[in-house]
């Protein structure tokens, strides 16, 4: 079962960019540090909104070609929206075009990401194209996405609730996201109460490292000092 985060915990997140996150992760020592970030080719569209916090949601589309016979496009379907409901808000739509070449069509615009916010959700994030940037900014809703596409081609839904792979990271339902200009981050969800603590800790060293670098009394020896007092994460019960 995985564990419950509270509304001030989520919102303390919300405060952080995402190399804070991303550093204070990596002080916790569970996972290897070239694991559990989405890489560059992912971009966000949405500059200048508050970071991305919130439960992934995940689907995997085609656009290259029409559904198969009997299915309904993605313009259609509304019944994946029950997995929507299941899963915690804030929740973050993952999207992976399973294309060979992703971004043939668009599976979000404007529209679609009016009516994914009004159902909880706070962001998209996709290996493939996505559209109306102009308008979702205005929306206050994120946008994450591999390249920009004018038209929605043959956008269908694949399947719903799988794993996905996207920007290199394996996502899954229900996993925690964080994500900015600088992009998108995993938090592992077992540890996440502890990232707050630990990235005040890496602030404050910050802090001292370009002020101690800005001093007219700046010294190798005393850098290193500041750089060695890193804050480390919590292994202990308290």
């Amino acid at each position: 079962m995985k564990p419950q985060l509270s509304t001030d915990l989520l919102a303390a997140l919300r405060r952080l960019d995402t190399c804070t996150v991303a550093n204070a992760v990596e002080r916790l020592e569970t996972r290897l540090r070239n694991e559990g970030y989405m890489a560059g080719t992912i971009r966000c569209l949405t500059p200048g909104n508050p970071p991305l916090v919130g439960f992934a949601v995940t689907v995997k589309m085609r656009c290259s070609s029409p559904p198969p016979l009997g299915e309904r496009s993605y313009l259609d379907r509304t019944d994946w929206w029950q997995v929507l409901e299941k899963t915690p808000a804030p929740r973050v739509v993952v999207v992976e075009d399973v294309e060979d070449v992703p971004g043939r069509g668009s599976l979000v615009g404007a529209v679609h990401c009016a009516v994914l916010r009004s159902l909880g959700c706070v962001g998209v994030i996709t290996n493939g194209a996505v559209r109306d940037v102009a308008h979702v900014r205005t929306l206050g809703f994120g946008l994450f996405a591999g390249s920009l596409c004018p038209s929605h081609a043959y956008a269908h839904i694949v399947s719903v609730g799988d794993a996905v792979r996207v920007g290199g990271l394996v996502v899954r339902t229900g996993d925690l996201l964080h994500g900015d200009e600088q992009g998108v981050v995993n938090v592992p969800l077992e540890k996440a109460v502890e990232i707050p603590r630990l990235a005040r800790g890496i602030l404050a060293q910050e802090r001292r490292v370009l002020e101690h670098c800005q001093s007219p009394e700046f010294s190798v020896r005393r850098l290193a000092e500041i750089l060695a007092s890193a804050p480390v994460a919590e292994t202990h019960s308290s």
